[in-house]
């Protein structure tokens, strides 16, 4: 018997019947051995959806365990405004004419190299397991932000230490800490997500006031030594990470296919890309994110020339304070089945935008610090979406690359956005320009994401039509590996064995075997190959 028999006839369980394939005149002498008890169960079992606990004690301390990851990761990137000061202040008094741009590319290389390695990191995660690639981004988080204390009046080391290092390591840290959710929260994945991308916005709230007293009182230096200390929680964190949904099948290998296109196929996940609403989603985002970190990076700045005598602090603040009740608040919404959560996101991109291009017209402090909160709500809608999207799009077997390679399409509009707004600023002086140019890219990518409702999925090619809701397809098809196979097996006589009525049935056809399954459905699982048997 071949194989597709093996995969085949495990679908038959399913429907609580007794069958047997009747082979051909060219099977008779490769017909197996009949198929023991413990074959046919663990056949069955590898075919089953992975259901997630919905909590448990551990899923709980996990959970925490990513929002301290999401706070460290998130809490040291949006508070850049802060160090950003003291090092344009800096580059000012050395005489430096492009102060602003070179001080903000430092943040941006941060973020910048958080998302361009994303995909990395959800290949890694893959390959070397959650737990492993979590730790090997405390690591270099760690390790970025100590050697930064050496070089803290060199910003062109800093762009190495502190951007690209400190950069890598967020990102090894920060995809698997959205993806492990997936493997212990199903019906409550949006609160969950809320939850630990909540940990960004509680340490946004309160570095800002801890890095000020650092700097002003220890200086730059010591403040880089604290900050590595800080980012080391995030090792502990990683070994606490411990998957429970089984790895991705390993893709087939093709004969037929270069060693170069096998190579490409064991390391990404393809069947993403195939996927529409995927491509669309990935694609869109970026596009909204061109603004997105301008005013994490320059509203400190904005306050000093626009509103002196001001605390600069307080709209970062106000930022952060937002988002994490937007985050509780919108992981809680999504979770309500009736809400559609692509259509959520692209609310929230176009009230990013909407305050971004209020935030310069203002003349009233107060005022600002408003913008600032409505700000922070959506983005905390954003963030706390990413990852379930990601589940409902392409499923747990994809998510982890999915989440991977979107943040590393990310990457490229994070990293130039702050760089142009400050030299812009350096330009004309002025901030109007700059915020103004930034709330455009969230509402042009909302709008993006509007064809994502009306597209519908292909069928991988070759693929037969499955449309029984206990068979596990893709979209409602049969794995395209197996559509050759499949259509071999359903032309094979079946012997099938009603254990309630002891009725005996042969059968070659799809409509009548299709036909006897529906009405034994509440029947006990039995395979057994050997018609004999029957």
């Amino acid at each position: 018997m071949s194989d597709t028999t093996n995969n085949l006839s495990s679908n038959l369980i399913t429907s609580g019947i007794k069958a047997s394939v009747v082979p051909s005149k060219n099977d008779t002498n490769t017909v197996n051995k009949p198929a023991s008890g413990g074959d046919t169960s663990s056949s069955d079992d590898s075919l089953k959806e992975f259901e997630p606990p919905d909590g448990t004690w551990r899923g709980w301390v996990i959970m925490l365990s990513a929002f301290l990851c999401n706070g460290v990761i998130f809490g040291i990137i949006n508070t850049y405004s802060v160090i950003y000061l003291r090092l344009q202040q800096q580059l000012e008094e050395s005489g430096d004419k492009e102060a602003s741009s070179k001080a903000a590319l430092v943040g941006s290389l941060t973020i910048g190299s958080t998302f361009f390695l994303s995909p990395i990191s959800g290949i890694l995660v893959d390959k070397i397991g959650i737990r492993k690639t979590t730790v090997l981004g405390g690591v270099l988080c760690a390790g970025g932000m100590f050697f930064s204390s050496f070089c803290a009046t060199n910003v062109i080391a800093l762009y190495f230490t502190y951007g690209v290092c400190f950069g890598s390591g967020a990102a090894l840290a920060y995809t698997p800490s959205l993806a492990i959710l997936g493997h212990y929260f199903k019906k409550y994945l949006g609160i969950a997500s809320g939850i630990v991308t909540a940990g960004s916005s509680v340490f946004t709230c309160a570095l800002p006031i801890l890095l000020n007293y650092l700097i002003e009182n220890t200086g730059l230096s010591n403040t880089f030594r604290l900050i590595s200390i800080i980012a080391g929680l995030m090792i502990v964190a990683g070994f606490l990470f411990k998957p429970l949904a089984p790895p991705p099948p390993k893709p087939i290998k093709k004969e037929t296919r270069s060693a170069a296109h096998n190579l490409a196929r064991s390391l990404i996940n393809f069947d993403n890309w195939k996927k529409r609403k995927y491509v669309i989603w990935a694609l869109s985002i970026p596009i909204a994110l061109f603004g997105y970190f301008v005013p994490y990076v320059h509203i400190s700045k904005f306050v000093v020339v626009n509103f002196p005598g001001e605390n600069s602090n307080i709209p970062v603040m106000c930022i952060g304070f937002a988002s994490f009740f937007g985050r509780l608040l919108f992981g809680v919404i999504s979770d309500v089945p009736q809400i559609n959560r692509i259509l959520l996101q692209q609310v929230a991109f176009v009230m990013i935008g909407l305050m971004t291009l209020l935030l310069p017209l203002t003349d009233s402090f107060w005022l600002l610090n408003v913008f600032a909160l409505g700000m922070g709500l959506f983005d905390g809608c954003f963030i706390s979406l990413l990852g379930p999207i990601a589940y409902d799009i392409v499923g747990s077997a994809g998510a982890t690359q999915a989440i991977g390679f979107l943040l590393g399409l990310c990457s490229v509009p994070l990293t130039i956005g702050p760089p142009i707004a400050g030299l812009i600023f350096d330009h004309t002086g002025s901030y109007t320009l700059p915020f103004v140019l930034a709330g455009l890219p969230p509402i042009i990518g909302a709008v993006c994401m509007c064809s994502i409702h009306f597209v519908k999925e292909r069928p991988p090619k070759g693929a037969v039509a499955d449309t029984d809701p206990k068979h596990p397809t893709q979209n409602g098809f049969v794995d395209a590996e197996n559509a050759s196979e499949t259509k071999t097996f359903l032309e094979k006589p079946l012997i099938m064995t009603n254990p309630s009525t002891n009725f005996t049935t042969t059968t070659t056809t799809a409509k009548e075997k299709a036909k006897f399954l529906a009405s034994s459905e509440s029947l006990n699982d039995v395979i057994d190959e050997n018609p004999k048997a029957c």
